[in-house]
C-alpha cells in the first residue's frame, strides 16, 4: 500500500449529470478534507471535519488520538461515512460509506501525519521533521482510521447564473452506487 500525493488538480464535479462511478473516485482520490460522521452511544450521530490521505488500493486513511471518540466508535462499530468537500464553490461532495478499523502501527501512524502536514500546508514534510511527528505521535497516541469505501452517494453542485427568481432551478437524483462500480456502457 502506498499513500497517494496530493493531487495538483482536484477533480472538478459535473453539474450537469451525475458523477460516473470511476469520477466519484477520482473526487475521492484529488481531494483532502471531509467530515468524518459516527454512531454515538447517546445523542446523534458526531460528525468531525478531519484531512484523509487516499492509498494506491483504495483505503482513505485518517489520523487521529487513540482516546477520541472516533476511534473508539471505530473499534465499537467498525463503521464510518466520511462526506468529501469539494473546496471550490459551488460546493459539491461526494458521501463515502466505509467500514473502518484503527491501525496502532506507530510507521503507519507518523506517515499519514506527515502525509497530512503536507495535505494541509500544500508542501510536503521533508524526512527532517520525522523525528518531531514521531515524537508528537507517541505523546497524543495517534492511530489511524483505516476506511475502506464501499458505496458512494453524490449530488452534484447547482448555482444560479443570477438572482432572476424567474430563472429554472434544476435537480438530478442520486443512488447510493458500489464504490468498485464499474461506468455503464455508453451507446
Amino acid at each position: 500500500m502506498a499513500l497517494l500525493p496530493l493531487a495538483t488538480e482536484p477533480f472538478v464535479l459535473p453539474t450537469d449529470r451525475e458523477m460516473l462511478p470511476s469520477e466519484r473516485r477520482a473526487f475521492v482520490n484529488t481531494h483532502r478534507t471531509c467530515v468524518l460522521g459516527y454512531a454515538r452511544r447517546n445523542d446523534g450521530p458526531a460528525q468531525s471535519v478531519v484531512y484523509y490521505v487516499p492509498t494506491d488500493d483504495g483505503e482513505l486513511l485518517i489520523a487521529t488520538m487513540g482516546a477520541r471518540a472516533k476511534a473508539k466508535a471505530v473499534d465499537r462499530l467498525g463503521k464510518v461515512s466520511i462526506l468529501v468537500l469539494d473546496e471550490q464553490f459551488p460546493v459539491g461532495y461526494l458521501q463515502v460509506y466505509c467500514d473502518a478499523v484503527v491501525d496502532r502501527d506507530p510507521t503507519l501512524v507518523v506517515d499519514v501525519m506527515m502525509a497530512v502536514a503536507g495535505r494541509v500546508s500544500g508542501t510536503p514534510l521533508g524526512e527532517e521533521a520525522r523525528p518531531f511527528v514521531e515524537a508528537m505521535a507517541q505523546e497524543e497516541g495517534r492511530v489511524v482510521l483505516r476506511c475502506t469505501p464501499y458505496a458512494t452517494f453524490a449530488t452534484p453542485p447547482r448555482q444560479l447564473s443570477g438572482n432572476d427568481p424567474a430563472e429554472k432551478t434544476t435537480h438530478h437524483r442520486s443512488d447510493s452506487v458500489p464504490w468498485d462500480a464499474a461506468d455503464p456502457e455508453v451507446g
